[in-house]
């Protein structure tokens, strides 16, 4: 290490803490954050790209990654920073005995030096860093898609929800035209009264179920509103449809799509910052040089005399080894760590494409076969009791039965598009834009 004289009572002295000073007091104010584009919450009727849009802005998670972006990007700033050239300032042979005794004697030294650093520490430090910020970048855009995707289930949650809803309360009207028929039928002499008991029931039944249903509904509202950073939901509805007529695309074409996802760029700048991680380590084992370049004041004389050091650590015993070595492993980790992660979401992508190709058959089935039928049972049950040709129970029978039939259409439905936007965040694109061979669903169904 080189050293530096300090003397108290020289111009050269008075001059160099003046610079000190100054350059001490040249600090940078620290960026004031430009306020965020704001977006009103909406209210009234949602629609999904409405939820879309302000879940982008206003997300508390989505925003704490924006930050992870800037911090990366600070730390690239930093990496890139030369190191600051040192100011030393030396006095000897002074305060002692004889000769030395004041300050006739002393020699001042000023010093300014310099660490030049060598073996590439700042390129690499700087790659380093850069990568660091492509990193932070794929997994804002990963964490983007992956709430948008939540946002999209959530968002067919409610209006699963407003479907079921408007079914159960079809049935509480459907059970008080019943009751109003029972009566009728009970104050003509036709049917006993345990008719209109049993009418009774069963229209209390359905107003609790339909009571239920408001309650998925609350919370359901909630849930979404809760996605986009909202305590209490303002919208009153959400405006869309549980019956998509978009094909399916080939699996080849979603396994491509795959891997341009950014969980997988990710991890390919990860990797590859690792690899400048091990060159930033070894380059580290290079010794880096200090030079110092300055005068020295003889108090005796009045002379001055240039001055001029070198200083170098010998790597006789730590040549970062350790950290070398640790770096390389984290390497091979990082390698690791990727093919396990592509290997899940290939796994998650065909057992999803699996799923949602049996739910498409499923649908069709239920639309095809069981809702036509029970729609059919129904009507013609209700037409046969009008007229005397059959009993309560056989109208009861046949209501429930359409009833459950819709039900679970608008459950499969809704399992249908859930699984379907589960898909496209593997892909991490609309599934519309690529190539496909697979049938839509029947609009004729």
């Amino acid at each position: 290490m080189y050293r530096f004289s300090k003397r108290k009572q020289t111009p050269l002295l008075l001059f160099t803490l003046a610079c000190g000073s100054l350059l001490a007091s040249a600090t940078p104010d620290d960026p004031t954050d430009a306020n965020p584009p704001h977006i009103g919450e909406p209210q009234g009727t949602l629609t999904l790209r409405e939820a879309y849009a302000y879940a982008l802005v206003n997300s508390p998670g989505l925003a704490a990654f924006a930050y992870e972006e800037r911090i990366a990007e600070a730390e690239t700033l930093q990496a890139g920073l030369l190191p600051n050239p040192e100011l030393e300032v030396e006095v000897e042979e002074f305060g002692g005995s004889g000769e030395s005794s004041g300050f006739d004697s002393a020699e001042s030294t000023v010093l300014l030096g310099q660490l030049l650093e060598l073996g590439g520490k700042r390129k690499h430090r700087v790659s380093h860093s850069k990568l660091g910020e492509d990193v932070s970048r794929f997994a804002y855009e990963t964490a983007r898609i992956q709430l948008l995707t939540d946002i999209s289930k959530a968002f067919v949650a409610v209006l699963a929800a407003q479907e079921e809803l408007d079914l159960l309360q079809e049935n509480v009207q459907l059970a008080e035209e019943a009751l109003a028929g029972a009566e009728t039928r009970v104050d003509s002499g036709a049917a006993s009264p345990l008719e209109a008991l049993k009418a009774q029931s069963v229209l209390a039944s359905e107003v609790i179920s339909a009571r239920q249903a408001e309650r998925d509904l609350d919370t359901a509202r909630r849930a979404l509103s809760e996605l986009y950073g909202s305590d209490e939901p303002k919208f009153t509805s959400a405006s869309g449809e549980l019956r998509r007529s978009i094909a399916l695309p080939t699996i080849q074409s979603l396994r491509q799509a795959f891997e341009r996802h950014p969980e997988r760029l990710r991890w390919a700048s990860r990797i590859e910052q690792q690899r400048q991680a091990v060159a930033l380590e070894k380059s580290k084992a290079v010794p880096d040089l200090t030079v110092g370049v300055g005068l020295k004041h003889f108090n005796s004389n009045e002379n001055l005399s240039g001055v001029v050091q070198f200083s170098m650590p010998l790597p006789l015993f730590d040549r970062n080894q350790g950290d070398i070595r640790k770096a390389r492993e984290q390497l091979g980790q990082a390698r690791e760590n990727a093919r396990a992660s592509r290997t899940g979401i290939l796994a998650a992508l065909a057992g999803t494409y699996r799923q949602i190709e049996l739910l498409q058959t499923e649908v069709e089935s239920i639309e095809r076969d069981l809702l036509r039928t029970a729609q059919s049972v129904q009507e013609k049950t209700f037409r046969a009791y009008e007229e005397g040709k059959a009993n309560y129970l056989e109208v009861i029978d046949a209501q429930r039965m359409y009833a459950e039939a819709r039900i679970r259409h608008n459950e499969t439905l809704v399992q249908y598009n859930q699984t379907f936007f589960e898909l496209e965040g593997l892909v991490g694109r609309p599934l519309s834009e690529l190539p496909t061979d697979t049938p839509q669903l029947n609009e004729n169904n």
